[in-house]
């Protein structure tokens, strides 16, 4: 089983910049890809990006594209979500979520997920 903490979560302007961190443990060897999604208030969760963790090939939603970059440090089981430009849509709740498959845009393919970290983007 693999564990996901979630960091770096915060209170910014429009405009602004915060740059999201995802520490896995456990068994990392069977997670074959990793994620981010978010869910607003009242909202289902949404895909935000992706990223396979062999290739590092990723995918994006429309609406964070160009705005946000996922990364991962295989050496520290790590992966992050760089978000610029960060507007009030983008507040949510941000989990990261790890699959044992290929990366995907369903929630549903993904087994493990952090506890969350909220961002609140005001206007």
């Amino acid at each position: 089983q693999v564990q996901l903490v979630e960091s770096g979560g915060g209170l910014v302007q429009a405009g602004d910049s915060l740059k999201l961190s995802c520490a896995a443990s456990g068994r990392t060897s069977s997670s074959h890809a990793m994620g981010w999604f978010r869910q607003a208030p009242g909202e289902e969760r949404e895909f935000v990006a992706s990223i396979s963790w062999t290739d590092t090939t990723t995918d994006y939603a429309d609406s964070v594209k160009g705005r946000f970059t996922i990364s991962r440090d295989k050496a520290k089981n790590t992966i992050y979500l760089q978000m610029n430009n960060l507007e009030p849509e983008d507040t949510a709740i941000y989990f990261c979520a790890a699959s044992l498959d290929r990366a995907t845009r369903s929630s549903v393919d993904y087994g493990s997920w952090g506890p969350g970290t909220q961002v609140t983007v005001s206007s």
